[in-house]
């Protein structure tokens, strides 16, 4: 299955196959001419995929360099860019060269603001290895990298060349790691596809109905943030909808410390979380709350932080990227399949932390 991520400038196709990586090396050399290719990736993805793909691209005329760094959110950092950029320098990497981000969401993010900033600016492209990268983060062109103070506190806009998405990889995810891409694709189905909600609805939540739904879930999602990029491709309207549960995941990401708890979970219990307060203020459908904790806790998500400090989750709300003055853009799901932007003061978010 192909998408089309057709923005007016930079649009890019996602293709969505089983097995699609061993066609990596065609893939690319539709999308450029033979040139060289930095390979960046984390030691756990590297360990399983990264020779492989190395060895399809040279086979394509390709001049394949790669760099792995320590997996986890907690090297997604300036310290780690730094370190990419010098291995580009030292491998001569020019502005007519690119890279391919070969991981999840922290690889993606990582190699994607590299790609933005190197030299300003060399071509990218993404090959999400993650259901959380998959579903989300290696599409719309987000890049970013995380501070002491928050998550993807420095970043840039940089749409990639092309996604290529291979639904079988995620056979080689541990348990925790599969599951946590499930809090977005939760997400998809509650603020715009109930088709999909229907069809979560439809599964067990066991691990192996996850894998036997992989290629319709993930490509319910990619239509979902294709819809919302192309409408809004720099996130001042329609594109907020995607945070849905992300103001309060992230606030409690960088609280527990990057990597403690997983941004599929954290985005599980802000969506909880939120919609509880929105529903006792009579804003959204009665019962949501119900059924969107009884669909996480299917897919074994959690829907607590039994580490909850409200003044420490208030200062990180206070530096949200969706914050603008005094006042944040907490995005709501009214009922499922809908979606709204409910405008409020900073200080009236200590409620929904009640």
């Amino acid at each position: 299955m192909k998408v089309n991520v057709d923005l007016p400038k930079n649009g890019y196709e996602i293709v969505i196959e089983n097995g699609a990586i061993q066609k990596v090396g065609t893939w690319l050399s539709q999308l450029w001419k033979a040139q060289k290719v930095a390979v960046i990736t984390d030691n756990h993805v590297g360990s399983l995929y990264a020779s492989q793909v190395v060895k399809i691209l040279e086979s394509k005329g390709f001049t394949v360099v790669s760099y792995e760094f320590l997996e986890g959110e907690a090297s997604k950092n300036l310290t780690t860019v730094q370190k990419v950029y010098e291995f580009l320098a030292k491998n001569g990497m020019t502005r007519s060269d690119g890279i391919l981000a070969l991981g999840g969401g922290v690889v993606g993010d990582l190699a994607g603001f590299v790609a933005s900033t190197y030299m300003r600016g060399i071509h990218f492209v993404q090959v999400p290895t993650s259901l959380t990268a998959q579903v989300d983060s290696s599409i719309g062109g987000k890049t970013g990298v995380n501070t002491l103070y928050a998550k993807n506190m420095v970043g840039t806009f940089a749409q990639p060349d092309g996604v290529l998405i291979d639904p079988e990889v995620l056979r080689t995810l541990g348990q925790r790691e599969l599951i946590e891409g499930m809090g977005e694709v939760i997400k998809y189905g509650l603020i715009e596809d109930p088709a999909l909600w229907e069809e979560l609805e439809g599964m067990d939540g066991s691990i192996e109905s996850i894998y036997d739904h992989a290629e319709s879930l993930i490509a319910h999602s990619c239509q979902v943030k294709r819809k919302m990029v192309v409408e809004d491709e720099l996130d001042q309207g329609i594109r907020l909808y995607l945070n849905f549960g992300h103001t309060l995941g992230h606030a409690i990401e960088a609280t527990a410390g990057y990597g403690q708890v997983m941004h599929g979970e954290a985005v599980a219990i802000g969506m909880v979380q939120v919609t509880k307060v929105a529903e006792a203020k009579g804003l959204v459908q009665a019962g949501l709350t119900q059924a969107i904790r009884q669909m996480c806790q299917k897919f074994s998500l959690p829907v607590e932080f039994h580490s909850w400090d409200k003044q420490e989750l208030y200062q990180a709300l206070t530096l949200d990227k969706k914050a603008r003055g005094n006042q944040l853009n907490l995005v709501l799901v009214p009922e499922i399949g809908t979606c709204q932007i409910h405008p409020v003061p900073l200080e009236e978010m200590r409620d929904f932390l009640n």
